[in-house]
């Protein structure tokens, strides 16, 4: 850790002081003396309210209140293996002197805010130093920014926003925050979430990782022993811990860095002043789990997802309907062909079991033969009566009967069932000495018969048979009307049955070609939504490459400016060593044209005759 000038209770600090934490010791640089550009001996100003910043093996020293005082910011470079000073030659729009202001550094470039001038007047511009040309440029950006601020506290957030907390205005302490977003170079005030701040000046702030801690600081009137931590990605404020009084964060004037020393992260505080100015250092250990918390989303369910459920749903739902739809139809069929047994077996053409069996087209031929059942069941009994009569050891009717109704005995459904009883109530009219054998079976004693015969041989009998049986076919006839309007109610069922069959397909159908259009529609839009991502990374890459090209080519400028000066610099020094070599033409013409003239009296005195002198 590096430490840089300072005020003492003597006045402003220009020594060099380095603490390393390995063995926790001090060193003072010595030597005062450093070289300059032009390799002349100097040394730095004394200096507080100034900003010190890393860069690889080279700590840079911007700005802050110097003796002697000067009317531009100056960047002062200090080599840490050399432990030699040296002054960069700025070029570029050069910002004016101030302190109190805060400088953070993105890569290759420095970005200096705010800060307090010479009368101090409070600002709030914003200038960019780039280390490659060592040249300085004023960013010009849009939006509400802060307002003119000192001892406030800047941080650089993966190289692309700038965030600006507190400090003091002309008039009164702040505790607002300010994001400046470089893409798009954007102000924007961030609304307070959580802790609300107390406002405050001359504090502190570190970035670790997602977490800007900001110590210290206060007003005029009350300092602040809490340590702040903002959430940059939550965005919002929250208390760490409250230091005692007698920390150092409860200065005036102090220090604040990150130390990442053996894989642990250490805020370590030095100095600042209370009554007396402070040496003292205190180290905060930070915990990972503190300084980076993961963020886990549930999953939510997706549109996909809740369409796939709908169509899933949907086909169960049909397949339960259709499958219920069926078995009212077979039960319905059922009873239909039960009634048809009925009616063949009466007229004595099949077997009941036989006509449970019988092809389902045949089932509206049944109306037809519930017609002819009246007269051709008055025919059966009557003839079987004269044979009776006839032949006394001929097998019965109740036999027939028995036979023919051994096969009831396997239902399709309970109401089949009821029909089944109701025609063994029937057939114990016709028989009533006859025992149940089971559903639907039937049997007659040959006494009764005998009996029968015997009685049908005396005179009057067959009229008594006549009328017995007259009674049992209009109870017949009656059960076959009952049976009828089952047959009848069972078919209006169906159909019933058959249109609800119908409109639930239908339905299922508008479902499934809804269910089709809104898959569709859904990948129209995820198109949509591809093609408005890829616009907008080409948007973002284009705003990108303007600026970076606007950089560049402000970049460009100020070098042109600044080579433009130097010619101009040049040039007027050319134009006056010329008009000097000019005077100095004149004058040998001068002296040339005297010369000449001298030359020609010479000459005008040798072609002049001379009298010869002679002796007397």
């Amino acid at each position: 850790m590096i430490v840089v000038g300072g005020e003492s209770g003597s006045g402003l600090l220009d020594d060099v002081q380095v603490l390393k934490f390995d063995q926790f010791t001090w060193t003072s640089i010595s030597s005062k003396l450093y070289l300059s550009p032009s390799s002349l001996p100097l040394k730095i100003p004394a200096c507080r309210g100034h900003c010190l910043v890393s860069w690889g093996k080279k700590a840079l020293l911007i700005g802050g209140k110097t003796d002697p005082a000067s009317d531009r910011i100056s960047v002062w470079a200090f080599d840490t293996e050399t432990e030699c000073w040296s002054l960069v030659e700025a070029k570029g729009d050069i910002p004016i002197a101030r302190n109190g202001h805060t400088v953070v550094r993105a890569s290759s470039v420095l970005i200096l805010f705010g800060g307090e001038d010479a009368k101090r007047k409070k600002l709030n511009d914003l200038h960019m130093f780039d280390l490659k040309s060592f040249t300085w440029l004023p960013l010009h950006c849009t939006g509400t920014g802060p307002s003119p601020r000192s001892n406030h506290v800047a941080a650089l957030y993966d190289d692309k926003n700038l965030l600006i907390f507190g400090g003091t205005s002309k008039s009164r302490t702040l505790n607002d925050l300010y994001s400046l977003d470089f893409e798009t170079m954007v102000w924007s005030r961030t609304k307070i979430r959580g802790f609300h701040p107390s406002p405050r000046a001359g504090c502190c702030g570190v970035l670790c990782g997602t977490k800007w801690y900001i110590a210290g600081g206060g007003s005029r009137k009350k300092r602040h022993s809490e340590t702040l931590i903002y959430d940059i990605l939550k965005m919002e404020w929250s208390v760490a811990f409250a230091s005692p009084p007698s920390s150092i964060t409860t200065n005036k004037g102090f220090s604040l860095v990150l130390v990442q020393h053996k894989e642990k992260d250490f805020l370590v505080a030095f100095g600042g002043s209370k009554k007396e100015p402070s040496n003292q250092v205190e180290v905060m250990g930070i915990e990972k789990n503190e300084s980076y918390t993961a963020c886990h989303s549930a999953p939510g369910k997706g549109p996909g997802r809740l369409l796939f459920e709908k169509r899933s749903s949907s086909t169960v739902l049909a397949a339960q309907l259709g499958t219920g739809s069926s078995q009212h139809s077979v039960d319905s069929f059922a009873r239909q062909n039960l009634a048809s047994a009925i009616e063949q077996h009466g007229s004595g053409r099949k077997s009941l079991s036989d006509s449970l069996f019988v092809d389902p087209n045949s089932a509206s031929r049944n109306v037809s033969h519930r017609k002819e059942f009246h007269h051709e069941e008055e025919n059966r009994i009557a003839a079987k009566t004269a044979r009776n009569l006839e032949n006394d050891n001929s097998s019965s009717p109740a036999a027939e009967h028995q036979s023919n109704h051994s096969d009831i005995s396997i239902q399709p459904n309970n109401q089949v069932g009821k029909i089944n009883a109701e025609m063994t109530s029937i057939f114990e009219m016709e028989t009533p000495n006859s025992h149940n054998q089971g559903i639907g079976n039937v049997s007659v004693d040959n006494e009764d018969v005998v009996s029968l015969d015997s009685d049908c041989t005396t005179g009057g009998a067959r009229a008594s048979i006549y009328q017995l049986y007259e009674t049992k076919i209009a109870a017949l006839i009656r059960k076959n009307g009952i049976l009828e309007g089952q047959l009848a109610a069972a078919l209006a069922g169906r159909e019933a049955a058959e249109k609800n069959l119908s409109s639930i397909l239908k339905s299922r159908q508008e479902m499934e070609k809804k269910l089709v259009d809104s898959v569709r529609e859904m990948d129209l839009l995820k198109e949509k939504l591809a093609g408005v991502e890829l616009a907008q990374e080409e948007a973002n890459s284009l705003s990108n490459i303007v600026h970076s090209d606007n950089v560049r080519l402000e970049h460009d400028v100020a070098f042109l400016k600044a080579v433009l000066d130097d010619t101009q610099k040049e040039l007027h020094s050319t134009r006056g060593v010329l008009a000097g070599e000019r005077a100095r033409a004149f004058q040998l013409q001068v002296e040339v044209f005297h010369l000449k003239q001298r030359l020609q009296s010479m000459e005008n005195r040798t072609s002049t005759p001379r009298k010869p002198f002679h002796v007397q």
